[in-house]
């Protein structure tokens, strides 16, 4: 059994050095949201050389401590020809001043999150993907949480996200485990599909609950907190850390 205690030693050296890495980044983002960057990552591609209609996924650490144990997703789209991206995103500040937590810009596809370098974590581009786009459209404004935000354990950005994966499918969106509130569920059920729309999960307002997908693998919530494994990308989930293996969000 020496390489079974040499295998358990190896995954838990790689664990401490993913949160110590994700400390790090944490600690080295900007000490003011007001200074932070806003700024393009350079990701997304550039609408006036790109023709094809192009939807994209992102999620970036949220600002402040927040970002210790999660994410801030969003949903940016470009139909074809169009000269920029529309970003669907829910801010909690809206909500708290009494406005519609729903946005819609013209900002960055691929902005810093106040400093935070964002990733893609789900793409669609070319045929039929105007079509997509105007169902993200309808379904963005059928979020029945536009008026509500909560950081944990939700509704917030992540749970609208979520909203949008299980209305378009197509998207098969596999939202990290660091995207606290995917799991609190907008259909009034505590069951419903995953937001890949390869499976389907069990949900307790978004505190406890159980998923199993074809994208996702296996998830169980505690407590707003992600565990997972994925079986079809050799991936381990896991909350503050993220995936580790496989996609690496």
């Amino acid at each position: 059994m020496n390489w079974f205690r040499k295998a358990v030693l190896g995954s838990l050296l790689v664990v401490a050095a993913t949160a110590a890495a994700g400390w790090v980044a944490g600690v080295s983002m900007a000490n003011d949201w007001s200074t932070a960057s806003r700024a393009s990552a350079g990701i997304a591609p550039d609408p006036a050389l790109t023709r094809e209609a192009v939807v994209q996924v992102y999620a970036a650490r949220a600002w402040g401590w927040r970002g210790r144990f999660g994410v801030h997703s969003w949903i940016a789209v470009k139909p074809t020809d169009a000269p920029a991206f529309d970003v669907y995103e829910i801010i909690g500040w809206r909500a708290f001043r009494g406005m519609s937590a729903l946005s819609v810009s013209n900002r960055p596809a691929d902005g810093r999150w106040f400093g935070s370098v964002p990733e893609v974590v789900a793409e669609l581009r070319g045929e039929g993907v105007d079509d997509v786009i105007r169902r993200i459209d309808v379904a963005a404004h059928d979020y029945p949480y536009a008026g509500e935000y909560r950081v944990w354990p939700g509704p917030n950005s992540n749970t609208f996200t979520a909203h949008i994966g299980r209305a378009v499918p197509e998207l098969r969106l596999d939202l990290p485990p660091t995207a606290i509130g995917k799991d609190y569920l907008t259909n009034g059920s505590v069951i419903a599909r995953s937001p890949s729309g390869t499976g389907y999960q069990f949900s307790l307002f978004g505190l406890v609950g159980v998923l199993v997908g074809a994208e996702e693998g296996l998830e169980v919530n505690l407590l707003g907190l992600s565990f997972g494994i994925d079986p079809l990308d050799l991936a381990v989930k896991l909350p503050l850390i993220g995936t580790i293996g496989g996609k690496s969000h």
